[in-house]
């Protein structure tokens, strides 16, 4: 017994330093095809080919979608630059040309970007970018290039509508469902930072409705990290599908470039401006003429108030204007406006924003400490001069 016992070690041991020798030298014969073989083989079968890792995501086909449509703004303006004055002597004039008090007119020029939002040749933008231009052109990516005129602007949105003035059946883009974004969803910027062509930069929705940044009258961007700089202004911002989800509009920067915080003005708001302005030359906003104030603790202990109590706070009205012919006074807090909790006053413009001018709007306050109901008829928003 022990004899064979030994046999039996010995040819373990063998066979161990033979499966070694062509482990090491030759594995390439352990990898035969057999019925051994055939779990590995299909598991070698199902590994994605070299070059396409997993998990690996390309955003190729929605930038190829919406990129012919975003196109680089060259705004000029001309401005008067006086000359320095010489002596009055001849021999100067005669060398340099140069008369005392005459200026002449020197052109700057700015860069921005837009988004073609139909075939008729309407290009969306910010106000900022136009803004005094004394000329347009507007460069598409094919490389054909033509000259634009302002439709109208909105100067509380920091949003124009340019229209082109030759070419038409122009690459369009597809415009976002609204309220279809939601905060983590990836989202692309396209636009032509610092002059350099255009550029596609991505990043993710960071959070949707900052307001109280100062930027705009009506506050309620969408803020992502996606990369947004000089330039980039009045470009696209869109979703990994390639449709068009906002525009970009702005920066919050401590050396002028991009620090993964910037805002666009969201479609949905874009739209609704950009098709007064096609249909009226403008756009029309409700107003009430007041000047209103959040309510802060302090002032909640200055007029008694429980601290819970939300509201906005009269602190002046427009004498002759909606609020005051309403019986609207300083002091009262509106709590409500048909029937909307108001918390702040960006709640409250905003609200009142969107009714038609000559609708009657409830309004309900606390006066003294007692709830009223006050009938106003909403006036038009003054516009601001361009």
């Amino acid at each position: 017994m022990r004899r064979y016992w030994l046999i039996f070690a010995q040819a373990v041991t063998v066979c161990l330093g033979i499966l070694f020798v062509v482990t090491t030298l030759r594995p390439d014969l352990l990898r035969l095809a057999g019925p051994a073989a055939g779990p590995q083989a299909a598991t070698a079968a199902a590994r994605p080919p070299a070059g396409r890792a997993m998990g690996m995501v390309s955003y190729a086909d929605g930038v190829a979608r919406a990129a012919p449509a975003v196109v680089n703004v060259y705004t000029t303006k001309h401005v008067n630059v006086p000359l320095i004055p010489l002596p009055d002597d001849p021999v100067l004039r005669q060398l340099f040309g140069q008369v005392p008090g005459v200026t002449r007119r020197q052109a700057s020029t700015s860069l921005g970007s837009g988004v073609i939002v139909n075939q008729d040749g309407y290009v969306l933008t910010n106000y900022h970018v136009v803004q005094a231009a004394d000329a347009i052109e507007v460069a598409l990516t094919d490389g054909r290039r033509d000259v634009a005129k302002v439709v109208g602007a909105d100067p509380d949105t920091d949003l124009a509508v340019l229209r082109l003035a030759s070419l038409r059946s122009l690459p369009a883009a597809t415009l976002a469902p609204d309220r279809g974004l939601r905060v983590g969803d990836v989202v692309l910027a396209i636009g032509n930072p610092f002059g350099v062509g255009q550029t596609t930069t991505q990043g993710i929705v960071s959070a949707l409705g900052r307001n109280g940044l100062g930027l705009n009258t009506y506050e309620h961007f969408i803020q992502t990290d996606a990369a947004i700089n000089p330039g980039n202004s009045g470009g696209a911002l869109i979703d990994a599908e390639g449709n068009l989800v906002g525009i970009n509009t702005a920066i919050y920067s401590e050396s002028g470039g991009s620090m993964g915080i910037g805002f666009a003005t969201p479609i949905e708001i874009a739209r609704k401006v950009m098709d007064e302005i096609v249909k009226t030359g403008g756009v029309k906003r409700g107003w009430l003429g007041v000047e209103p104030q959040d309510v802060t603790p302090e002032l909640a202990r200055a007029f008694e108030l429980d601290r819970n109590t939300s509201g906005v706070i009269i602190a002046g009205v427009m004498r002759d204007g909606p609020a005051a012919k309403g019986g609207l006074k300083v002091g009262d807090i509106v709590q409500s406006v048909n029937g909307k909790r108001m918390m702040d006053t960006t709640s409250l413009l905003s609200e009142i924003a969107q009714l038609p001018p000559g609708q009657r709007a409830t309004l309900g306050i606390l006066r003294g400490g007692k709830p009223v109901e006050l009938a106003v008829v909403v006036g038009t928003r003054p516009g601001k001069p361009r």
